[in-house]
């Protein structure tokens, strides 16, 4: 018997009472429930497709996570992305998701989204490029040249000509060294 059960407790209630935005999706791509922290995010979106409130450019993204998690391929995923508020304005977020089972099968995916704070706007190095400078920036988040690959949907080759290229541009000879002389210059958030 695992921990919960032997608490009881009515979770679906604490759960609608929490106040990280969480989420529950069918296997069909439904909102089927949102606790009221999601609803004043992304405003009552039950019953519609997730991808609605996904920014256009990351529906492509958010598919291929979902069908990760309904096909059983990933038991979790957490991934930055930029949602569309109940404004109709982009906000940018960490989503945190895992298949929901019931009798052995994945029924739908269960998530939560938390805020992540905007990058105060810089001015780029000027011997970067805008890609270099935005694989900097995941550099400095301790990414991998996988992580990177993955979030900017590149291949494995071109993030590691970008991290060689930019590299060059600042002088250093390795990706530390890089990350250290863009923090010191405030070329990254940090």
């Amino acid at each position: 018997m695992s921990g919960i059960h032997e608490v009881g407790g009515d979770l679906q209630n604490a759960l609608e009472d929490v106040s990280v935005p969480t989420y529950l999706v069918d296997r069909t791509g439904i909102i089927r429930w949102i606790n009221p922290a999601a609803r004043r995010v992304v405003g009552d979106v039950r019953g519609r497709q997730y991808t609605s409130v996904c920014a256009p450019e990351e529906t492509r993204h958010a598919r291929e996570v979902f069908a990760q998690k309904v096909v059983g391929g990933a038991k979790v995923t957490d991934v930055e992305g930029v949602l569309i508020d109940a404004n109709g304005d982009r906000i940018k977020v960490e989503i945190s998701s895992v298949p929901l089972y019931s009798g052995g099968h994945i029924v739908g995916v269960f998530g939560e989204v938390v805020n992540v704070e905007e990058d105060e706007e810089r001015p780029p190095h000027p011997r970067l490029t805008p890609r270099q400078a935005e694989v900097l920036r995941l550099l400095d988040r301790g990414h991998s040249t996988a992580q990177i690959a993955q979030e900017l949907h590149l291949s494995l080759e071109t993030v590691r000509n970008h991290i060689r290229h930019l590299m060059r541009a600042l002088g250093v000879h390795t990706r530390l060294e890089a990350v250290a002389v863009a923090r010191h210059g405030e070329l990254v958030a940090t």
